[in-house]
């Protein structure tokens, strides 16, 4: 058997083995832990060693995902092919918007550890929201975001959020957050921390670390 037809006939399997499987909901999916959630947000942090797969699991909200690792990864809709395999890097983030059930794996095929904070934005606004707090970085239904690279001793503009938000490190990083009166405080942060915020705030974001950091904000509209 020649490798052409090999690799048909894998191709093939592999589909009909994904048809044959169910999905579970993804805060039930092994690789997912739960981080943090409350009425608007719930938080999952995954977790694949080189070689591993998460189970086929089931998305039913918008989404936003922010990348903590430098790896490659498949994914691969429930009875369909896997995809080609992309890149990660910590700070890359994407807002995905929910037309109904999307289920999935991921798989992780590169040499290093792949993590990602999967945040589930669990209720579109009723209301239209007001105007971007900053420049945006991508967006869907439920919530825009913001990111924020910050090069040693880098301060970021001053900003308002008028709406709930998750402030989330992508990479580790000496954070100091500042207000317009000049009140500030600062704390050493890990890749993946997670801070939710229920309250109108004004502040600029410096880094007094030595290496670059990435930050990112997520805000309900």
């Amino acid at each position: 058997m020649n490798i052409y037809l090999c690799r048909a006939l894998a191709l093939v399997l592999s589909t009909l083995v994904a048809s044959q499987q169910s999905a579970v909901p993804a805060e039930e999916e092994p690789h997912h832990h739960l981080v943090l959630k409350n009425d608007s947000v719930m938080v999952l942090r995954v977790k694949l060693l080189p070689g591993e797969s998460t189970l086929f699991h089931t998305h039913t909200h918008d989404r936003v995902t922010v990348d903590l690792s430098d790896t490659t990864i498949t994914r691969q809709k429930l009875g369909e092919p896997e995809s080609a395999p992309e890149v990660t890097k910590p700070g890359d983030v994407a807002a995905l918007e929910s037309n109904g059930p999307y289920n999935h794996r991921v798989h992780n095929a590169g040499n290093a550890v792949f993590e990602v904070l999967d945040v589930e934005l669990l209720h579109r606004p009723a209301n239209a929201s007001g105007p971007a707090a900053a420049k945006v970085e991508a967006e869907n239904p439920s919530a825009r975001v913001y990111k924020w690279t910050l090069a040693p001793g880098a301060t970021s503009a001053m900003h308002t959020h008028e709406r709930p938000y998750l402030i989330i490190s992508a990479t580790p990083l000496v954070l100091k957050m500042t207000d317009p009166e000049g009140k500030s405080f600062t704390h050493e942060v890990k890749a993946g921390d997670v801070h939710w915020v229920d309250a109108k705030v004004t502040h600029a974001l410096a880094n007094e670390g030595t290496t670059v950091g990435q930050v990112v904000e997520i805000e309900l509209k």
